[in-house]
């Protein structure tokens, strides 16, 4: 079987593997979610015991449903927000001691427990989203038809919140998609009261969704909130169990996000809010009694604040822990701070806080080298910075970590899929095994920096390569904020071994604006997306051509999706002479269609800027007439119907353009699909893609 075919029924060897990995707060039991094999789409949920160092299947799809009934429209959404495309268990919940778990399924809500593998469904008043136990585990609460419920230890079931019009316990479309906050409620540590986000989009624009291949069903209306229209409302609540209500009151005008929310034992209720054009934030504690607010820390950067994944959080000795940069004294660095004071050196650059051992932290980070992420241990208690590095082999670590006991994710170059190895007490007890399909290939891509911004690049070649020989270059890309293409992980490369056996040299670039390098080179595409972006894409090319002369220069191919779409557009329509042809996945092409919090982030508030958003914009460069007529590079253009994050009038605008500027492109509208393009459609593209590349490349000279 060929890789397009095996990377759709494997879901490019993901099925089997394990995900959501979560470690019990006292350490003893590690709960994940996987399938039963290389093939099978269906989450089951697992359980491994520490002090027994065996795992077992507690809650199995297969058996618990008999029928597959539809997933609530919430849950569908969360799931977009989530890129998440596997089905069975999406998602589970602990309580505070982790004995229980509680999960959806198909809109119907069961309880697990984890010490008798007892699994019980729950009566609820409609289909279930985001269920969460309380932390004694007496009660449920979730949401159903926009409403926080509570189901009490005797059954009962009862309306804590719940108004026509407007959402209670749920993340809005910004919060979910542009802050990674996939939540809405959070429970008291003592089970009692819960901190709910209440979401009204009634002023936000409705835009409306239609797949042409279904004439006879309605439009899908949705609340997106494009570029410098209205947000939806969101603010907060502290409802008791009893009736209470308190608000919570900060200055929601000035600073309308809410990026997290937290509520430990350690302390009351931490939030973190920012402002619309995000250079300026606040972590806010909660007083739960009276809903006043006291600011713990400031964040201001006249770019952008970039939130650390994991903060702010409450330390064991009352401190508040806060991600920040350090920009002063000759130091780039993106650290941890303790009320103020650094806890983790200046040469690391911190991604993620991923847990608690013993009271210190265990921080995901990376240390000279972004290709690389590695996880330390970084002590609380100490007077000056310190890290300790846990993880040694070269390649993408990621871990949980509760009690004494540690689980750490590898993938590397020199292995296929994910590793999980558990580890308590500082000794290795056990590992979780992946049932997914070896991957066909073991690629080798030569890791490199270039050019004097030291940019990341990759370079693959064929297997059966033959030095000397001159090759097509084709050019993988994403290229925005958030996001890498060159990491140390076979994984990472399979799909790009592909394409190189199919007679190219694959390129990936991370330019400025990718993270993982410094602040500064985060941040450097600041109100210049497509100037900054551009520039590095083409300097690291030339600059690898130079170190790698089997590189043909003279036929060059770009293909990426989403953002990386908009830069596959944007390098032929504004570098002909460089990119000879293009796949163009999914992009966005005029920043004022994007979304408010990721767009004005970058290129500021359209009212403002709008000569920025013109410069940025395809639509623009694709309607002004080619100079030459050899500098109207081919292009393919792909994208969802229904996709609800970069919606189809994209592609189809920039289709318009073109053609009113003669300019020669193909397009295939996907029906059905979203954004994620799930399902095995992008791997059914593959062949497609090829075949417009080899016919639209120059030949080889000589």
């Amino acid at each position: 079987m060929d890789y397009p075919e095996l990377a759709a029924r494997t879901r490019r060897f993901s099925y089997g593997a394990p995900r959501a990995v979560t470690v019990s707060q006292d350490g003893a039991r590690v709960i994940f979610l996987r399938s039963s094999g290389p093939e099978d789409p269906s989450d089951a949920l697992w359980v491994f015991d520490v002090a027994a160092r065996t795992e077992r299947c507690l809650a199995d799809p297969a058996t618990l449903l008999r029928d597959q009934p539809d997933m609530p429209p919430a849950e569908r959404a969360l799931r977009e927000r989530l890129r998440l495309s596997a089905g069975g268990i999406g998602s589970f919940a602990l309580d505070g001691a982790g004995v229980l778990a509680v999960f959806p399924l198909g809109g119907r809500l069961f309880r697990a427990d984890l010490l008798t593998g007892d699994v019980t469904e729950l009566d609820t008043a409609g289909p279930v989203v985001d269920p969460r136990l309380d932390p004694t585990g007496r009660r449920i609460a979730y949401v159903t038809g926009g409403a926080l419920r509570v189901i009490d230890a005797d059954g009962t079931d009862s309306v804590l919140a719940g108004e026509d019009g407007v959402t209670w316990g749920l993340a809005e479309f910004i919060g979910a998609e542009e802050f990674h906050r996939f939540r809405g409620y959070w429970w008291s540590p003592d089970g009692r009261s819960i901190l709910t986000a209440r979401v009204d989009e009634s002023r936000v624009p409705r835009w409306h969704l239609h797949d042409p291949s279904l004439p006879e069903q309605p439009p899908t209306t949705v609340a997106y909130p494009h570029a410098g229209a209205t947000n939806a409302k969101v603010t907060l609540h502290v409802l008791d169990l009893d009736g209470g209500w308190v608000d919570v009151h900060w200055d929601r005008e000035t600073y309308p996000y809410l990026v997290t929310a937290t509520w430990s034992e350690q302390g009351g209720p931490l939030l973190a809010v920012l402002r619309r054009l995000q250079q300026h934030g606040l972590v806010i504690a909660i007083d739960p009694r009276t809903g006043e607010t006291q600011v713990h820390a400031e964040l201001a950067d006249p770019r952008w604040v970039e939130p650390v994944p994991g903060t702010p959080a409450h330390l064991a000795d009352g401190r508040v822990l806060v991600g920040g940069e350090l920009a002063h004294d000759g130091y780039d660095a993106r650290c941890l701070f303790a009320d103020g004071s650094l806890i983790t050196p200046p040469n690391l650059y911190v991604r993620r806080v991923a847990g608690r051992l013993e009271g210190d932290l265990i921080v995901e980070a990376s240390e000279g080298e972004p290709s690389e992420q590695h996880v330390y241990h970084v002590p609380v208690t100490q007077s000056s910075p310190r890290a300790t590095r846990l993880t040694t082999e070269p390649g993408w670590h990621q871990a949980q970590a509760a009690g004494r006991t540690i689980v750490i994710g590898s993938q590397t170059l020199e292995r296929g899929g994910w590793e999980y190895r558990i580890m308590h007490n500082g000794e290795t007890v056990g590992a979780i095994p992946s049932l997914a399909a070896q991957p066909p290939y073991a690629p080798r891509p030569a890791l490199e920096r270039v050019t004097d911004r030291r940019v990341p690049a990759g370079v693959l070649y064929p297997r059966s390569h033959v030095a000397g020989r001159r090759l097509p270059v084709l050019v993988a890309i994403y290229g925005g904020p958030g996001h890498q293409e060159v990491v140390a992980s076979r994984t990472r490369w399979q799909e790009k071994q592909w394409w190189a056996d199919q007679g190219f040299a694959v390129v990936s670039i991370d330019n400025r604006g990718t993270p993982g390098v410094a602040p500064s080179f985060d941040k450097a595409i600041h109100r210049r997306f497509s100037d900054v972006i551009l520039a590095d894409q083409s300097d690291a090319l030339e600059a690898l051509a130079g170190k790698h002369p089997d590189l043909d220069l003279g036929r060059v191919a770009i293909r990426g999706w989403s953002f990386g779409g908009w830069l596959s557009a944007l390098a032929v329509l504004r570098r002909p002479d460089v990119y000879h042809c293009a796949v163009v996945g999914a992009p966005v092409t005029d920043w004022s269609l994007y979304d408010t919090a990721y767009t004005e982030r970058y290129l500021g508030l359209p009212a403002d800027a709008s000569d920025v958003y013109a410069h940025n914009s395809l639509i623009e460069l694709a309607a002004e007439p080619p100079v030459r007529p050899d500098d109207a590079r081919p292009m393919l253009l792909v994208h969802g119907l229904v996709d609800d994050n970069v919606v189809a009038a994209h592609t189809l605008r920039l289709s318009a353009a073109l053609l009113a500027a003669g300019r020669p492109h193909s397009m295939i509208p996907l029906t059905g699909a979203t954004h994620m393009a799930a399902g095995g459609l992008a791997e059914k593209l593959l062949r497609i893609e090829l075949d417009f590349i080899r016919r639209s490349l120059p030949a080889a000279s000589g």
